[in-house]
């Protein structure tokens, strides 16, 4: 208290140094300054009391759960979730005093749960040298779209330990999601990785990459950096590069193909977004198999819901998300995937959290020994646009439909005033949907929705796991068992019927 009053009492002598007013005129200023003084610290201490009150005293409280009579629904909610803190911090402190360690040892150990080299060269490989690391033969191809993009493709065109160096007749067409690439379904490795269990079984598989990606970043004509490169959405990957990529498979093989599409993600966007404008390819392929299929958006839990707001004014998105690129692959990505196995368990959680803060999180199925490699190789890139496109739809009330340039540029484009919604009633192609209770981009609303316009149906399969979600149909520790156990059971039903379908199987939804 002294050195304020020492404080003040300087600066009214400063004050008065320069004028010839008397000492009883300091004193009532040095009276008048101390009062307003202290009725500035009352007013600020209380401000400052109220302040931790409501700010501070009230969310400790929360936090440890002292409400022990929730009023209102918002109350009990936040009850059960305080008392589900209370229980987790007490577990924490309970094994730390098993363990005789203390509590941050407990909360954050020294050694991460699982080993793996901090030099893996893995991590820095790309799809190809990730098929032959596991003894695979591997083989690249280059497409040109019709209008210019240059995709690289990937292939295991037999199995591992084949008599005959021939591809098989069955093809299986993989297509990656949003922010992928091919790399996405060979990270599990020989044993969980979807493109190794099909060639296993006698399929010759392709793995395709979108334009913009890691393997797919070239243009005949425009720079990469370009407005112009990134001016694209899933509705140009659907009407220029899967149909660019199936005319190749079909001619590499002499148009005897029977090409089995399996999308994951926007794969199936792409999907469903081909088959209703371009008809003919509803001739050309044998069957799909949609694994979190994204077409209608009116039930989402994802973040990407918030972008939907802003969806009408697109130069502002563009400014938030990246004028042309979103979440490119980039050197921080590559040296955190690198010290992976260095990271403590508060660091490997904000690691997963951002990795999974637009798909969901199972913590019971997410593989950890996977991170170093996944965080090498995804995100790829993608289009900012394609994001946009996404946010336009949730906006219009989960419309499957085309990009909204807005009332003059869709007179334009489309000579409406308002983007015309994909026909999804045209699909004539035999499809399966698997669907899981956790996506938070593919709700089981949104999915049935979709089922029930399907000219032609297989199945709607829910996998029967709770907490599985959008990425796990990637990289869960139970993939085989619960989806591709499935998908390999559907994709041998209906071989040799009419026009290769799936005539007279039942289209029904499989709960277990």
């Amino acid at each position: 208290m002294k050195v304020p009053i020492l404080v003040v009492f300087t600066v009214l002598a400063i004050q008065c140094s320069e004028c010839s007013a008397p000492w009883s005129d300091v004193l009532d200023k040095f009276s008048n300054k101390t009062s307003h003084l202290l009725d500035f610290v009352r007013t600020k201490g209380r401000s400052v009391k109220q302040f931790y009150v409501d700010s501070v005293q009230g969310k400790l409280t929360t936090y440890f759960a002292k409400n022990d009579n929730p009023s209102t629904e918002y109350d009990k909610e936040s009850f059960k979730k305080q008392l589900g803190i209370k229980r987790k911090f007490k577990d924490y402190m309970a094994q730390a005093e098993a363990a005789q360690n203390q509590v941050f040892d407990s909360m954050a150990p020294k050694k991460v749960e699982y080993d793996c080299e901090d030099d893996d060269p893995a991590i820095h490989m790309t799809t190809p040298q990730l098929i032959a690391l596991h003894g695979y033969h591997a083989e690249s191809h280059t497409v040109v779209t019709e209008d210019g993009y240059i995709l690289t493709i990937h292939r295991i065109p037999f199995a591992k330990k084949a008599s005959s160096k021939v591809s098989p007749q069955k093809t299986a067409l993989l297509h990656h999601g949003l922010l992928g690439s091919s790399a996405d379904w060979i990270i599990p490795g020989p044993q969980k990785g979807l493109p190794y269990i099909l060639s296993e079984v006698g399929y010759d598989v392709w793995l395709a990459n979108v334009r913009g990606n890691t393997y797919s970043r070239a243009h005949v004509s425009r720079n990469t950096d370009s407005f112009a490169f990134w001016n694209f959405t899933f509705h140009e990957v659907s009407q220029f590069d899967l149909p660019a990529v199936i005319d190749y498979i079909m001619e590499i093989k002499n148009g005897q193909a029977k090409i089995n599409y399996i999308g994951h993600s926007m794969g199936t966007t792409a999907l469903f977004a081909m088959l209703s404008t371009k008809t003919e390819y509803n001739h050309i392929l044998r069957a799909g198999f949609a694994l979190a299929p994204v077409a209608f958006m009116t039930n989402l839990k994802s973040p990407i819901r918030l972008l939907a707001k802003f969806s009408n004014d697109i130069e502002y998105l563009m400014k938030l998300l990246g004028a042309n690129e979103f979440l490119p692959q980039n050197s921080v990505l590559r040296w955190l995937s690198k010290h992976a196995c260095e990271i403590n368990h508060y660091e490997e959680a904000i690691c997963e959290n951002s990795l999974f803060v637009l798909c969901g999180y199972d913590e019971n199925q997410f593989n950890r020994s996977l991170l170093p490699i996944i965080l090498g190789h995804v995100p790829a890139g993608a289009s900012t646009r394609t994001l946009v496109h996404y946010a336009q739809e949730i906006k219009n009330k989960g419309r499957f439909q085309m990009f909204d340039y807005g009332p003059s540029g869709n007179l334009k484009q489309y000579g409406t005033t308002n983007p015309p919604e994909y026909p999804v009633h045209e699909i004539t192609l035999p499809i399966a949907l698997f669907s899981s209770d956790n996506d938070w981009l593919a709700s089981d609303i949104d999915v049935t929705n979709l089922y029930i316009q399907l000219a032609n149906p297989i199945e709607h399969y829910v996998v029967p796991f709770k907490e599985f979600n959008h990425i796990d149909f990637l990289w869960a520790i139970d993939a085989p068992t619960l989806v591709y156990d499935k998908l390999l059971q559907l994709l041998e039903k209906g071989v040799g019927g009419a026009n290769n379908s799936y005539g007279g199987i039942d289209a029904n939804v499989i709960r277990v």
